[in-house]
């Protein structure tokens, strides 16, 4: 009697020490080249829609993080799509950086170019004005590589990591170019604007976390 009780002690000790999963750090490519953040089988599947130089786009991610990331997305009741919107060719530079970090890196890189928005946007801007005319000669790729140095945002992927080598990988990429141009250029009618956001394919009409998270919770993100 006393081995089966035992037994059974065990049992409940191990599930309830048993790690619970943190999503938050899963990062997967789908199919059509973007990439999801989180259990790729959520009940709620969130899709974003975002340029990389809309301050509305870096608030939100601000606002949003302490419970879309830290909660709903960890808990694996919710996803992430990340879909570009490409406003411009800053932003398509971005974008390309935060891709080039792959599945890996992506999140967090991601989440570190919204966040040091207010420092390089502005010197991004600048230096496209005074460089313009000159850059518009520049093959695409050249012309990306030199806004993403101008701007500060070369700097900012080699500090979380990315090696000299593989940023210039990165800006030798015109397939990958195409591919997030392709995935801008498919956004669906009626998305005016950035961020745009639809839960489990319905269009959700605010561009704010306040406006966003009942609609989640609604649809059941914890």
């Amino acid at each position: 009697m006393i081995r089966p009780l035992l037994a059974l002690i065990g049992i409940v000790l191990l599930t309830a020490a048993a790690p619970v999963r943190d999503w938050s750090s899963v990062v997967t490519r789908t199919p059509a080249g973007t990439f999801l953040i989180g259990n790729p089988a959520a009940r709620v599947k969130l899709v974003e829609y975002a340029s990389y130089t809309c301050p509305h786009c870096a608030a939100f991610a601000k606002e949003s993080e302490p419970v879309l990331k830290a909660q709903m997305i960890r808990s694996g009741s919710t996803s992430l799509e990340f879909r570009n919107l490409i406003r411009d060719r800053l932003d398509l530079a971005a974008a390309l950086l935060a891709r080039c970090t792959g599945v890996h890196g992506f999140a967090g890189t991601n989440a570190a170019i919204f966040a040091a928005q207010g420092q390089w946007l502005e010197r991004g801007f600048d230096y496209q004005e005074s460089n313009g005319a000159r850059l518009g000669m520049y093959p695409v790729l050249a012309q990306l590589r030199a806004y993403a140095d101008g701007a500060g945002l070369t700097a900012l992927v080699q500090a979380r990591g990315l090696s000299p080598k593989a940023i210039d990988a990165c800006f030798a990429d015109q397939a990958e170019v195409d591919r997030i141009l392709a995935i801008s250029s498919a956004v669906p009618a009626g998305v005016a604007g950035t961020p745009a956001f639809f839960v489990n394919g319905k269009a959700i009409p605010t561009a704010a976390w306040a406006g966003l998270e009942p609609a989640l919770r609604t649809a059941g993100a914890k």
